[in-house]
């Protein structure tokens, strides 16, 4: 039985629910006929070197005499390839399938060990957190209580609303996390592929400006003189002759 289950405090050591455990090796290899071998590695702490699988992993027996033994053992519970595969650890009675106590539960999510929490666990965690919360929302209400021998005792929110605004302003803003190379180098990739399935549209050239036709111009290209506008010249008359006086 867990400690849990029996209403005693565990330490900080025998308190697994903080702990992870996972080998880099394994996890791109790691599946449903494996999945056994990865989790009953001699480093990772949540495995018991007393149980049954053990026993018959040194004595290469066949799995199934797992059924055939009484104590402690480590079964397969459920799997979702490829992410997730369930661990349970359990006390057997007898052969029977219903004759074995659950003691706790594994996970194995992307190759990464965790021990799921008891129902004792979640629900001191869940308590503690609400208190916490309750004690701080008192506090805090109490902080904006004032007393005047005239007025008695009143609320004041605006003194403590414009000390708070002060504060937050000289507060720098906290900086972003960098990204990782793994994240670059594949947004870098998507954005390749994005560009070549989608190339940019390539702008079209712009025209060059028309200049208006002048008469000039239109004699240069080879027009000729009927086109231009015929100019009317008047005639002029010669002066009178002189006639000689006669005496």
């Amino acid at each position: 039985m867990m400690p849990g289950r029996l209403g005693l405090t565990p330490s900080i050591s025998d308190n697994l629910l903080s702990l992870s455990w996972h080998d880099s090796a394994w996890i791109p290899i790691l599946n449903t006929s494996n999945v056994m071998d990865y989790f009953s590695d001699r480093s990772n702490p949540f495995f018991d070197r007393t149980c049954n699988n053990e026993i018959v992993k040194m004595q290469r027996l066949n799995p199934d005499q797992l059924q055939n033994m009484t104590g402690l053992e480590y079964v397969l519970l459920h799997v979702q390839e490829p992410i997730l595969y369930v661990i349970r650890k359990q006390h057997r009675h007898g052969p029977q399938p219903n004759q074995t106590t659950p003691l706790a539960d594994y996970y194995i999510i992307a190759g990464i060990v965790y021990q799921a929490p008891d129902l004792a666990s979640v629900l001191n965690s869940r308590l503690l957190s609400t208190v916490h919360h309750l004690q701080s929302s008192f506090e805090e209400a109490s902080s904006f209580s004032r007393y005047h021998p005239s007025k008695g005792y009143f609320w004041d929110f605006k003194s403590q609303r414009n000390g708070n605004e002060k504060l937050k302003t000289k507060e720098e803003k906290p900086k972003e996390e960098p990204s990782s190379l793994f994240q670059r180098k594949r947004v870098d990739m998507l954005l390749g592929e994005l560009i070549r399935k989608f190339p940019l549209p390539i702008p079209p050239l712009p025209k060059p400006a028309q200049t208006p036709h002048t008469p000039r111009q239109e004699s240069e290209n080879g027009n000729t003189d009927k086109d231009k506008p015929e100019v009317k010249q008047e005639k002029i008359k010669p002066p009178p002759e002189k006639k000689p006086r006669l005496n």
